[in-house]
């Protein structure tokens, strides 16, 4: 552990994360006086009033596993004594508040349009007008809600946070305008409370006198028309090749109400996933197809040899790996803390040194994917056991993972005619363990799944 210090690192901080949160987690142990959002690194550093408040912080979460928005996040004193450069001081807001925030995107590898802006902003109050426009500084939006206080929630929440996994980052401050002009509603302007705006300028029409050249305008018109169709179509193409996952992305979308989990963006291309930090004595490949199943088609696993803790596993396309990577990155399994990458190989060659399960019937999306996708999330401490024989009981449950920890409740139940069980543990870990070890495992001479469950008690 490294020396104490009143500065206090914490990783696995996702974009659905906000500063509000950590400022909520650890505002108990005494004053907060900085916060720094490493968005780039999914890290945060965070500055106690003193060394004392930081220790007891770090003390009490050595016994209770720190969780914010159902991730587990991980603390430890930083090498820091002193937080001195690009710091946000918590108590003391040089600009005045107002209901008017200026944004300015950075990274921004995706447009923002004023449809975009509305759906992240409008959860905070209702939005009277926004406008874009390209500054030397990049895009930036001016954003009018009708009370202040809309506008403060907004900022509060939103500062620093990415609207697309890993870019489009907002920068956020008070405006000082009083009132938005706003002329058209279109994609770079709009007024929510004058919905009768016109789209753009109206042009002078043709002169009577001149209708060969008004002629001349129309055709013009319908060819750069054509020209912007085959344009949109060539752009589509290659999106579509760079992206294949987009296809389903609305189907997938429909799965989570509408639309993706914070942190998803659904455009990761890369279906391979480099595993490590693994307990050689507890974990082989059909133990990790039990948990990397939870979140997509399972094709390959493969154990490096060279590396004994270390495996790559092949999932059935990019955005169930990003599922994967998202939820089970810091994930603790057999006393080690995981780590999930992307790999840089695009699959698994098919060998003697890998197990293929493409043709598994114990991959959980080949039917009800879409249930299915709506059930991932990060390792939690309940377990969801589900086609049980009817006639289980409750202690047949209990006695069936003990082994793997020490269980706080449980519950036999049935829904549709089918028994189901939960199993709450003391911890996630516990939970992870029982999961790995006894899905697709036989009780009573039925073949049980068993899935993380989101309830937080029985």
């Amino acid at each position: 552990m490294a020396e104490s210090s009143k500065v206090i690192h914490v990783r696995n901080v996702g974009h659905e994360i906000s500063e509000n949160d950590l400022l909520q987690l650890f505002q108990p142990f005494g004053v907060i006086t900085k916060l720094v959002m490493l968005r780039a690194k999914n890290q945060a550093l965070l500055q106690m009033q003193d060394v004392s408040s930081a220790i007891t912080a770090l003390q009490f979460f050595t016994t209770v596993q720190p969780t914010i928005r159902g991730r587990n996040v991980y603390i430890q004193f930083s090498s820091h004594q002193e937080l001195t450069t690009a710091e946000q001081n918590i108590h003391g807001r040089e600009d005045e508040p107002n209901r008017i925030l200026l944004v300015t995107v950075h990274h921004m590898l995706y447009p923002i349009t004023v449809d975009v802006l509305h759906q992240v902003f409008s959860p905070y109050g209702f939005v009277e007008k926004i406008v874009t426009f390209q500054k030397s500084a990049g895009f930036q939006a001016l954003i009018q809600y009708q009370a202040q206080q809309c506008a403060a929630s907004a900022r509060t929440s939103l500062q620093g946070r990415n609207i697309y996994d890993g870019c489009c980052q907002l920068d956020i401050q008070f405006s000082n305008l009083e009132e938005l002009q706003v002329n058209y509603n279109n994609d770079r302007s709009r007024d929510y409370t004058n919905p009768n705006l016109p789209s753009e300028q109206k042009g002078r029409l043709p002169h009577p006198g001149y209708g060969d050249a008004g002629g001349m305008c129309l055709n013009m018109i319908v060819i750069l028309c054509l020209y912007c169709c085959l344009l949109l179509i060539h752009i589509f193409i290659l999106f579509a090749v760079a992206y294949p996952q987009m296809a389903n992305t609305s189907a997938i979308a429909a799965a989570f109400g509408g639309g993706l989990p914070p942190g998803i963006t659904g455009t990761n291309d890369r279906c391979t996933i480099l595993v490590s930090n693994l307990n050689t004595d507890s974990v082989d490949e059909d133990k990790l197809f039990n948990l990397f199943s939870l979140y997509g088609n399972i094709v390959r696993i493969k154990l490096l040899r060279n590396k004994p803790d270390h495996a790559l596993v092949q999932m059935g396309d990019g955005f169930q790996a990003e599922l994967a990577v998202h939820f089970l990155k810091g994930a603790m399994l057999f006393g080690k803390r995981l780590e999930v990458n992307y790999s840089k190989h695009p699959n698994i060659t098919p060998g003697t040194d890998s197990h293929d399960y493409v043709n598994s019937n114990l991959n959980r999306f080949n039917r009800n994917a879409a249930k299915n996708y709506r059930y991932c999330c990060s390792p939690t401490k309940m377990i969801h056991l589900s086609t049980l024989p009817q006639d289980v009981t409750e202690e047949e449950v209990v006695n069936h993972v003990q082994e793997h920890g020490a269980i706080l409740n449980t519950k036999v139940f049935e829904m549709n005619g089918k028994k189901q069980a939960l199993v709450q543990f003391e911890n996630e870990e516990e939970a992870a363990e029982a999961l790995v070890c006894k899905h697709a495992t036989s009780l009573g001479g039925s073949i049980i799944r068993i899935s993380f469950s989101q309830l937080q008690t029985i």
